[in-house]
């Protein structure tokens, strides 16, 4: 139940040395075809890594045959060196799949490259290139399991997710466990169909389904250098749905991917979901709750088991969004802790013992609404990211 469930693809994941764990550390997976489309959307950071400024180009032509992925080091801040070193990575792996047992009519042109990792430091392309071409011989039609591991930093578990439609079927592999904020989040995502799609079509669906999923998780706020979500078609199964029926199954493998993510995040004890309810426009529902998912005194509230209602509604005055402060409710696993902006049932009725949290926030302005997901903010998360390098 992985990125090779999709008839048309292959994926592997080997260990090239670039982790000092000696765990897997570079990925790839390849579309057979007999399609090759695909779409991707990147990160909104103006700081963007060398494998995204490359990948970029490369899905102006449309095409992807390959998605060559490495963990243990960004290429993120590294200068024109570094480009150098994301183009050879691609020039390789085309230049390996070409010559290897099932020869493939690949340049480097048609090679999507991500990197994850630390940020400014080269990587080692002694060892990487090497990496490639072990990756290119480990591959196999149930390998995308083994691809999953390989692009793993701080995550703790690998990420998969499958969504099988009648006769056709979307599957994904993700990583990300730390800096997840929208405008992707310190992920890379891959994502096959064997369905039949066109560029345009390809894109449509996955805009739409990052729109509502990864845009919507947010542990800390911070947005990376390196996120990538890459979408790829094979046509293998000779079946072209609709958009719609496109669109729903891209984004039930997203948002399944994105709750693993927001699930796995570093340090969290909290699994937090912010419904916003009763608002004029979307826009302002997705402000509402992105603005609580990053409100420091919120998530600290959370981590001690403190329904504090008072800082949800702070955090809510700080928007632009349309309300009037005497109108707005908000619940804590519902419990209606505040009604028209005051005191309503005691926090002492709110159970937070265990990890999954629900906090509601109704405006009473519309009937638009959205849900954001975030965690909360404990001893682990400080530890783990004042311990290391990241």
């Amino acid at each position: 139940m992985t990125v090779t469930q999709p008839r048309g693809f292959r994926a592997s994941g080997v260990a090239a040395g670039l982790k000092a764990s000696g765990n897997a550390d570079v990925a790839l997976v390849v579309n057979d075809g007999p399609d090759y489309t695909a779409a991707a959307v990147f990160t909104g950071n103006r700081v963007k890594a060398a494998p995204v400024l490359w990948s970029q180009q490369v899905l102006k032509g449309g095409i992807v045959r390959a998605v060559v992925l490495n963990s243990g080091g960004a290429n993120a801040c590294t200068g024109s060196q570094g480009f150098r070193d994301t183009h050879a990575t691609a020039e390789h792996t085309a230049s390996v799949l070409r010559g290897g047992a099932k020869p493939m009519m690949i340049g480097a042109g048609d090679v999507a490259v991500c990197s994850t990792g630390l940020i400014g430091e080269l990587l080692p392309m002694d060892r990487l290139l090497p990496g490639v071409n072990a990756a290119a011989k480990a591959l196999a039609v149930d390998g995308g399991g083994k691809a999953a591991e390989a692009i793993m930093t701080t995550d703790t578990v690998a990420k998969n997710a499958v969504a099988q439609r009648d006769g056709w079927s979307v599957g994904g592999i993700a990583k990300g466990a730390g800096m997840l904020a929208p405008a992707l989040a310190t992920m890379l995502v891959v994502i096959t169909t064997d369905a039949s799609a066109d560029n345009e079509t390809l894109d449509a669906a996955l805009r739409e389904a990052t729109r509502l999923t990864f845009d919507r998780i947010d542990a800390d706020g911070c947005m990376s250098t390196n996120d990538t979500v890459l979408l790829l078609a094979s046509g293998a199964s000779d079946r072209q749905p609709s958009l719609a029926e496109l669109t729903e199954a891209v984004t039930d493998v997203c948002h399944d991917l994105a709750q693993q993510l927001i699930g796995d995040a570093e340090g969290a004890t909290k699994h937090i979901a912010i419904e916003v309810a009763g608002a004029a426009s979307e826009a302002d529902a997705v402000q509402v709750g992105r603005t609580v998912a990053r409100n420091n005194l919120v998530k600290t509230a959370l981590f001690g088991n403190d329904p504090n209602w008072g800082r949800i509604l702070a955090a809510v005055g700080t928007t632009s969004a349309a309300f009037e402060p005497d109108r707005v409710d908000v619940a804590v696993n519902n419990v209606w802790v505040c009604r028209g902006g005051a005191a309503a049932e005691g926090r002492s009725k709110v159970d937070l013992s265990g990890r999954d949290v629900t906090i509601t926030v109704h405006l009473h302005e519309g009937e638009m609404g959205a849900t954001i997901w975030t965690t909360d903010l404990s001893h682990a998360y400080v530890h783990e990211n004042s311990a290391y390098s990241s």
